[in-house]
């Protein structure tokens, strides 16, 4: 390993950590994530909208333009519509108005229309983050964790979708970093992936990795200097957006779930850590309460649970709760833990070997 930027894009925040095996020195940045920015930016406008880019994350941003499109023209090119809703006729019906790369460049150049450009990678802003920390904008690898729901096929929950796509490939490797792809591996699926990946082509790099940021939370939690040397790990990441949980067992995942954080108490919560270690959870009960799923692949018992691990800028939800829940912070940090994660699990899929992130 060399020199390594770990991109963590959250619904509040997004997380920067580098690393230079070499030197032997890591940074880290947290700051505003681009959703909510460019959410804000749109907020600060008035009048028409012109929207290039890609799809990005962030229900908020998606809210503020069809409130826009009740009072003005907001069009947008198909790629970067898909932010709204994967189903044209869905955004169309909202009052936005979608058509083609080159009408919609015209109109940015209108003096009656704001120009939008939509992405979760904005290489300006990350060259000053990186600049801040006073090292070259030059890596071996860049990776970078993202909440993708998927483009289901038509008449399919999105949410089942991509659950069905994850398990798919963790029975075969029943390991978190299962489920982080080279650039040219990420399923056609994974729309929002796919142009992360598309935009970090422009970031000065030697290899592209991304990973879903559910599974990247679970895999650096697991990565807390109070999970080593124990067999079967709990950890809980309550983060803006998604609330994820999971059983670690010898390494392998045994079992999670995955909820919006915005659905769920410390009292709901409590009872989930407990039913998923005691296998009583089901991905369509989970999925029937508005959650994204449930799965297990092997039961472990609740009373064989080491360590309950909770991380994430939310997880004060959970401090009133009765069971023994240890507040981590991987590598000394509470907010780098998907990008820990993402660390690991490329160190994994190289080969490298084993790091202590104290």
């Amino acid at each position: 390993m060399s020199r390594y930027l770990m991109i963590d894009i959250g619904a509040g925040t997004m997380d920067v950590l580098y690393y230079d095996d070499v030197a032997d020195l890591h940074y880290k940045a947290v700051v505003k994530s681009p959703a909510r920015l460019i959410t804000e930016t749109v907020a600060d406008t008035n009048g028409n909208l012109a929207i290039t880019g890609c799809e990005m994350g962030g229900s908020p941003l998606s809210a503020v333009l069809k409130e826009r499109a009740k009072t003005a023209r907001v069009v947008m090119t198909h790629a970067a519509a898909a932010t709204v809703h994967h189903d044209p006729s869905r955004v169309t019906a909202s009052g936005i108005e979608i058509s083609d790369e080159r009408k919609v460049s015209t109109l940015q150049r209108q003096p009656d229309f704001t120009s939008l450009v939509l992405a979760d990678l904005d290489r300006d802003r990350l060259e000053g983050i990186v600049a801040g920390f006073g090292v070259p904008f030059a890596f071996d690898c860049v990776a970078v964790c993202a909440q993708d729901h998927g483009v289901a096929p038509s008449g399919v929950s999105h949410l089942d979708y991509r659950h069905r796509l994850f398990t798919a490939d963790l029975e075969q490797t029943p390991y978190p970093h299962a489920l982080l792809y080279r650039s040219d591996e990420i399923p056609a699926a994974m729309n929002r992936l796919q142009s992360i990946a598309r935009s970090a082509a422009h970031l000065t790099t030697t290899e592209i990795y991304v990973m879903d940021s559910g599974m990247a939370a679970i895999l650096g939690a697991s990565m807390d200097h109070c999970c080593r040397n124990l067999k079967t790990i709990l950890v809980l990441d309550i983060a803006t957006s998604h609330t994820v949980g999971a059983i670690i067992d010898a390494g392998q995942l045994a079992a999670f779930f995955e909820y919006h954080t915005h659905a769920v108490t410390g009292d709901r919560i409590t009872t989930l850590l407990r039913d998923l270690a005691d296998g009583r959870l089901t991905h369509d009960a989970i999925l029937a309460e508005g959650g994204h799923g449930a799965y297990t692949r092997r039961i472990v018992g609740f009373a064989a649970v080491e360590i309950i691990l909770a991380t994430g800028p939310k997880r004060r939800l959970i401090r009133s709760s009765p069971l023994p829940v240890v507040m981590g912070a991987p590598w000394g940090d509470n907010m780098m833990t998907g990008t820990v994660g993402l660390l690991e699990a490329v160190r994994r899929r190289k080969g490298f070997s084993a790091m202590t992130y104290v």
